[in-house]
């Protein structure tokens, strides 16, 4: 998962998987572009529900770092 340094709104991560890409809006958790398949989808979201605090204050700040795996 990744971000664009100042992305436009609504505030969104980029998903890879494989050859596939999902681009997931940070407030909702739902893809709102993209590929991805649906287990992977399921993965991002998991992942994002553990982070969406730090993923939100994240993109407000543009202090990007690290987050821990799934």
């Amino acid at each position: 998962m990744f971000f664009k340094p100042k992305e436009h709104e609504p505030s969104h991560i980029h998903a890879l998987y494989g050859e596939h890409i999902g681009i997931f809006d940070l407030r909702t958790m739902e893809m709102t572009e993209g590929d991805l398949p649906k287990k992977a989808q399921e993965l991002v979201k998991e992942w994002m529900s553990s982070n969406q605090k730090e993923l939100l204050e994240m993109w407000d700040s543009q202090n990007l770092r690290k987050l821990p795996p799934l």
